[in-house]
């Protein structure tokens, strides 16, 4: 009985085709509902030929295909005119409602064997889109499990290397972990979110704590902006390293943020760092930069100014 209500259960959803035997049972079951529904208009409207069978074959197409429903609708029709609960004889006029009838469900039958086409369709696309997603999981966590391993590795051959340094191991080590530990709050927030300090801080602290200021509120992001914003802040912390407020002496970043009606504002503001002179093709991190937060209605606009980079983001807070 349990094999016989899951065979009834995935073929009405679609998802597998249920055996001839059993559909055509259905189908068989569906005709005699009809008929004995039938029966009963008769007694009130004795004209009433074909209109019960309309659910049946439906019903039928809709569980078994449309093989099990063109002859659910065959039969119906042959019911509807050699079987007569009346004293009226077959007309003409009754192979007329025939045709009509016969017509009404070949249409009834190819709506409902395109819906489950359809719907087997997006099945197999769901499917894949799962299939991906777990494929790019396991690709990331492996990334993420290889660079974790190359960062302890290069960790553990500085520290070796600078063992008569430990003047320059001290500046190096903490700035190593904090590398790291940025890493992984950037996987941590994946798949939780977390509050836009940490996550500026995560990413800012291997530069010093005095070579930057951040001014805003206690604002929780979702993962999926959180993530955003994190390439976004890496590769604007990362340029400020090589060419902007990070790699002078006196270089200063300041960030702030405003969230209201829905929307964050981010500003990012270097000073004291090199003038920028010359601007180069857009690579990679500017497209990051400019498509990073589309999807949440947002942008990114850099200006390059003498006192350093000044950068604003703007964008949608998701709800919830």
């Amino acid at each position: 009985m349990t094999k016989l209500i899951d065979e009834f259960r995935t073929g009405w959803q679609g998802i597998s085709q249920p055996s001839t035997l059993f559909a055509g049972s259905f189908a068989l079951l569906c005709l005699v509902l009809a008929t004995a529904t039938r029966f009963g208009l008769a007694q009130i409207r004795p004209d009433v030929f074909f209109t019960p069978y309309f659910p049946a074959v439906f019903f039928a197409t809709a569980f078994g295909g449309f093989r099990i429903g063109i002859a659910t609708a065959l039969a119906s029709g042959a019911l509807g005119v050699a079987v007569n609960f009346s004293g009226t004889s077959v007309d003409p006029a009754r192979f007329a409602l025939l045709m009509i009838f016969w017509a009404v469900c070949g249409i009834a039958i190819w709506g409902v064997e395109h819906y489950r086409s359809m719907v087997a369709q997006q099945r197999e696309i769901a499917q894949r889109l799962i299939e991906e997603e777990q494929y790019r999981k396991m690709v990331v966590d492996e990334l993420q499990h290889r660079l974790k391993n190359k960062s302890s590795t290069i960790h553990a051959v500085l520290h070796q290397a600078l063992q008569d340094r430990p003047d320059v191991w001290d500046r190096i080590d903490h700035r190593i972990r904090a590398l790291s530990a940025t890493d992984d709050l950037i996987t941590r927030v994946d798949g939780y979110g977390c509050d836009i300090k940490d996550l500026l801080r995560s990413e800012l602290g291997p530069y010093g704590h005095v070579r930057f200021n951040l001014n805003g509120e206690q604002l929780f992001l979702p993962a999926k902006l959180a993530v955003s914003l994190a390439l976004i802040f890496h590769e604007l912390a990362t340029n400020a390293g090589k060419y902007g407020a990070f790699s002078s002496p006196r270089g200063f970043l300041q960030v702030s943020w405003t969230a209201g009606d829905g929307r964050l504002n981010v500003t990012w503001d270097e000073t004291e760092g090199p003038a920028v002179e010359a601007i180069g093709e857009a690579g990679f991190g500017t497209k990051l930069l400019n498509s990073a937060l589309r999807p949440f209605d947002g942008k990114t606009e850099i200006s390059y100014l003498k006192t350093g980079i000044h950068c604003t983001m703007q964008c949608q807070l998701p709800a919830g």
